[in-house]
């Protein structure tokens, strides 16, 4: 082949590739896609037959998927969630088309997963996501200006100066305002409540700023406060012990409480019982022992622990009708009052104690507003039983009080009456079955065929239709075919025959792994026994 016709087969052949690729490609990827351009890369981005691509997508760009999967993100908020990528990032619009178009400007932070507050409001995108406060590098994002791996906890792009001595919720304290004051701190909810002096005190006093890990650290958590001591000089030097709330108080260190020589037995409020240990700032709270206080309830120093579930018309009784001042528990409240209740204590309830019933979890619940078995107690038979032997799930239409398990059900309301032998059984015995270790109950699906509880010892010899009825032979008082008739049989039984033993023809089986008397034979003939 001379040159000119080999180029200009070549040259051919290329114009035949290149219309061959526009009637496939609808256009160019972009710079980003660029590695994907080609006819044996189409299927790393569709699926053939199919116009979604979005699955494709989420293949390649994990950090997304995982966000998605996680919930978080841009791409899980309600603007995005559910669109398919191709609605907002479009292909094959050439190199330089932006496939992602972000106005930084009038972007809903929120939708982000982190709603922009305070100083965070006023700051611009490139001062939070730049490089060095991306925890998660971007595997997909080769040029710089991401904005995915940020963190949203404080800590993600603030340095924590209390070294990890505090909480990371750094809003428990701080606001987005300002990191200082700490606004949202609140002594009260500390360990040392701050009271009297103390919440005059400025912070440094206590709080001292040291050095740790060579930086500047102001010390707040594991201070030692467990006495007096531990912040101020013992004066006395130890000559009174080390408690100074026996004299003093936190308002004034001058102001001294004769509480040691304070005999109270001399006020309308003797101290008795467990009031006689109690600390006197406990119910002289002002700091004042000559104001008057009310006492003439539990209530007006003590919280209603009950929160009114025994108030009658909206007053509650006062806890000495049921409580002495020597204790909390036990209470007084007897068996003769519980019947006087809406519900008295009857058989096995007068047995049982107060917590069985009135403390299901932990705390004390004695607002049972209904009296049934099933308020209290589990309905075992639910599901089971049918509601017509059970009416509005009342346990008493066979249970009672003193004895759970003596059971009076008039099984003659049902569709097998309990004759012989089975009079005898217990409801157990017939309608709790264990198999396996599991217990199942059976009433209103048990069957009244005699194989539902009876094993066939005949094995189907006798069976009719696929079913057996043992009661053709037997009777409900014991096993014995008392009701077996050899004459309504194949064979009659006459001549010597009619004296035999049973025994002596049908003879039970042999080598099986369970050997049966066989009754039915197929041939009857003389020659068959002879």
């Amino acid at each position: 082949m001379n040159g000119g016709l080999k180029y200009g087969v070549i040259f051919l052949l290329m114009l035949v590739n290149t219309a061959l690729l526009a009637q496939i490609s609808p256009g160019e990827l972009s710079k980003a896609h660029a590695h994907l351009e080609g006819l044996t890369n189409c299927t790393k981005c569709h699926v053939l037959g199919e116009q979604e691509t979005t699955s494709k997508c989420l293949d390649c760009h994990k950090e997304i998927k995982a966000l998605i999967d996680q919930n978080r993100g841009y791409h899980a908020s309600v603007e995005a969630k559910g669109k398919k990528c191709a609605q907002c990032h479009g292909e094959h619009f050439g190199r330089d088309f932006k496939i992602v178009r972000f106005e930084q400007e009038n972007f809903d932070h929120q939708l982000a997963g982190f709603k922009l507050e305070g100083k965070h409001a006023a700051i611009k995108c490139a001062d939070c996501h730049k490089a060095e406060l991306i925890a998660t590098k971007s595997s997909q994002k080769k040029q710089p200006g991401t904005f995915l791996g940020m963190g949203t906890e404080c800590t993600s792009c603030h340095e924590d100066v209390h070294q990890n001595t505090l909480s990371k919720t750094c809003t428990q304290c701080h606001s987005q305002d300002a990191f200082k004051p700490a606004t949202g701190f609140d002594h009260s909810k500390t360990d040392f409540t701050l009271i009297g002096q103390h919440k005059e005190t400025a912070c440094i006093k206590c709080h001292p700023i040291t050095t740790l890990n060579e930086k500047e650290f102001q010390q707040f958590a594991g201070l030692e406060f467990g006495s007096c001591t531990s912040c101020h000089d013992d004066v006395h030097d130890n000559k009174f012990g080390s408690d100074c709330r026996k004299c003093h108080n936190e308002f004034s260190f001058k102001q001294v409480n004769t509480a040691s020589t304070f005999n109270h037995n001399h006020t309308d409020y003797p101290l008795l019982g467990k009031h006689f240990g109690v600390d006197c700032k406990s119910c002289h709270k002002s700091g004042s022992y000559t104001r008057a206080l009310k006492f003439q309830r539990c209530t007006d120093c003590h919280s209603d622990y009950h929160e009114g579930q025994l108030a009658k018309k909206g007053v509650s009784p006062d806890c000495e009708s049921c409580h002495s001042v020597n204790g909390f528990s036990t209470s007084s409240y007897s068996i003769v009052r519980h019947n006087q209740s809406q519900f008295a204590l009857e058989g096995a309830h007068m047995a049982t104690p107060c917590f069985a019933c009135h403390k299901p979890g932990e705390k004390w619940n004695f607002s049972i507003p209904e009296n049934r078995c099933v308020d209290c107690h589990e309905n075992i038979h639910k599901d089971v039983l049918d509601n017509k032997y059970m009416p509005e799930s009342d346990c008493k239409a066979c249970h009672n009080n003193d004895v759970w398990k003596q059971v009076s059900f008039d099984h003659n309301t049902t569709n097998f009456k309990l004759l012989g032998k089975h009079a005898q059984q217990t409801c157990r015995d017939c309608h709790f079955r264990e198999s396996d270790g599991i217990v199942k109950q059976q009433f209103s699906t048990l069957s009244e065929s005699c194989e539902n509880c009876h094993e066939d010892i005949h094995f189907k010899q006798f069976e009719v239709l696929g079913k057996n009825d043992c009661t053709r032979c037997h009777t409900y008082n014991n096993w014995l075919p008392d009701k077996f008739n050899h004459a309504d049989a194949r064979f009659k039984l006459d001549g010597k025959h009619e004296g035999l033993q049973c025994l002596a023809c049908h003879k039970p089986t042999d080598g099986l792994i369970r050997n049966y008397i066989v009754y039915k034979f197929e041939d009857i003939s003389c020659k068959s026994c002879h």
